[in-house]
């Protein structure tokens, strides 16, 4: 992999077009998103890279649950490549707390930086292609070792575009609803029983066995009620339900 080198396009005259206006993503309105309503997002993580100019690019995406999860997958990114110019993120997930008049939604936070590069040239045209392909829950990283030659603004914002349109389509697109994590912990008596209710619900979970038993739960937020009503009353309710976050 190519060793970046000092990149002088923050003070170097931009001569390529069109000027891309810097994003001030504060000023953003953050859309409501509801439990029932489904989405578009990636299959899976997935890279895809290619070199302009010099410039090598590895645009890198996932699937995330939360903002936390958003920005702990772009630190991976960043520590996978401790020695790239560059590694611009953006991020469309879901955030805070329900509203007090829509019970089951949350908010929907769109984020991204120019990690140096110049205002508005990589961060925006990053998440204007989630945002134009209208995905949610997702997150990218795109890496740039600099090759020598200063792009220009107008270079940069399609390259940047180009590296997270590449990475969307490696992972393949797919249709999901909201879900939600919980967990179930009950003593090894009851572990059966609570096993046995998941599998037959059809949910994700994994499952931790010590002196207690502990199921970490992932399903949709509109069969939450149901099932936990079923483990409560499956273990007559010993079993102690704690829950997380909204994903």
């Amino acid at each position: 992999m190519p060793q970046p080198t000092a990149t002088a396009e923050q003070s170097t005259a931009v001569t390529e077009s069109p000027t891309v206006t810097p994003y001030s993503f504060a000023d953003k309105p953050q859309r409501v998103t509801d439990a029932a309503d489904s989405f578009l997002t990636v299959a899976g993580r997935a890279e895809a890279s290619f070199e302009q100019r010099g410039s090598e690019f590895i645009g890198y995406i996932a699937p995330v649950d939360s903002v936390d999860a958003a920005e702990a997958f772009i630190a991976a990114v960043r520590e996978a490549h401790p020695d790239a110019t560059h590694v611009v993120p953006a991020y469309r997930v879901p955030a805070g707390s329900p509203s007090a008049d829509r019970p089951g939604s949350t908010m929907l936070r769109e984020w991204a930086d120019d990690d140096g590069e110049p205002g508005g040239s990589a961060g925006t045209p990053a998440l204007n292609v989630l945002a134009q392909q209208d995905l949610e829950h997702v997150a990218v990283g795109v890496v740039r070792y600099y090759g020598g030659t200063n792009l220009g603004v107008g270079g940069l914002a399609r390259a940047y575009s180009l590296a997270v349109k590449h990475a969307v389509s490696a992972a393949g697109v797919v249709e999901d609803v909201p879900h939600e994590r919980f967990t179930a912990t009950v003593d090894y008596d009851d572990s059966g029983t609570v096993r046995g209710i998941l599998e037959s619900a059809g949910v994700a979970f994994d499952a931790d066995y010590d002196a207690e038993v502990r199921f970490s739960v992932r399903l949709p937020v509109t069969e939450r009620d149901t099932l936990c009503e079923r483990l409560q009353n499956a273990t007559s309710g010993r079993v102690q339900l704690e829950p997380a976050d909204t994903v």
